[in-house]
């Protein structure tokens, strides 16, 4: 297989997240909350994927034709942002004002922050909440708290779009990554757990999503303040 048809197979991955959010869609409109979040959950993991092939493979360079990054924005907003924000309100979960209002704060800050040139940090993490809504609102789906609780969890991420705080990418961030990487994929595989037992009582799956979620979200803050040691000359 030559280069330029490893890097078009890249394309061709990435682009499956769009058939994957219609299928995530058409399970929000029947109200199949488990199975919308089995096809996100899928989609997330395609999205940890083709980003290394796309380096690997050198899209870029061996088929400029499409834009790789364009692509995975547009599915990205569709699978970490809409399609979530959707479910939250339609489940029931947050209705009336305090839905309204996340929704609207979700779906806003995001379109913003997609379009944030500012976006990635030196270290290749992220400047602000990067928009990872999916992951958020499955942890809400899973542990119900108070929709008051919800709602000031939903606005002070939102803000800290508009701001220099670091969240860490778990493939890209190279601090850190050894435990980095295990939690992510502690993260994925509770999340798909949980979603394919349709969010049932309390167990390790559940545990394990609030503990891959709290470093995830926490992580780069703390790397921030806690200095990297350098190499003794």
């Amino acid at each position: 297989m030559t280069p330029r048809i490893k890097a078009l197979c890249v394309h061709l991955l990435t682009a499956t997240g769009a058939v994957l959010a219609m299928m995530a869609m058409l399970a929000a409109a029947e109200h199949k909350w488990a199975l919308m979040w089995v096809w996100l959950v899928i989609a997330l993991i395609v999205d940890g994927i083709d980003g290394p092939l796309a380096r690997a493979y050198h899209v870029k360079t061996n088929w400029p034709t499409y834009d790789g990054v364009l692509l995975d924005l547009i599915i990205d907003y569709l699978t970490y942002v809409f399609i979530p924000a959707y479910a939250l309100f339609e489940s029931g979960l947050m209705n009336g004002w305090t839905g309204w209002c996340a929704i609207i704060v979700i779906t806003y800050s995001s379109a913003l922050y997609f379009v944030d040139t500012r976006m990635k940090t030196t270290d290749y993490s992220f400047a602000g909440f990067p928009s990872c809504w999916n992951m958020v609102i499955l942890v809400i789906f899973a542990l119900e708290p108070n929709f008051y609780v919800t709602l000031a969890i939903i606005i002070a991420l939102a803000v800290t779009q508009f701001t220099n705080f670091k969240f860490v990418h778990p493939v890209r961030t190279d601090r850190w990554r050894w435990i980095t990487l295990p939690m992510a994929l502690l993260w994925v595989a509770c999340a798909g757990w949980s979603a394919w037992a349709e969010f049932g009582p309390i167990s390790l799956a559940h545990l394990g999503l609030m503990i891959s979620s709290a470093y995830l979200l926490l992580a780069g803050i703390a790397q921030q303040l806690i200095p990297e040691r350098t190499a003794s000359a």
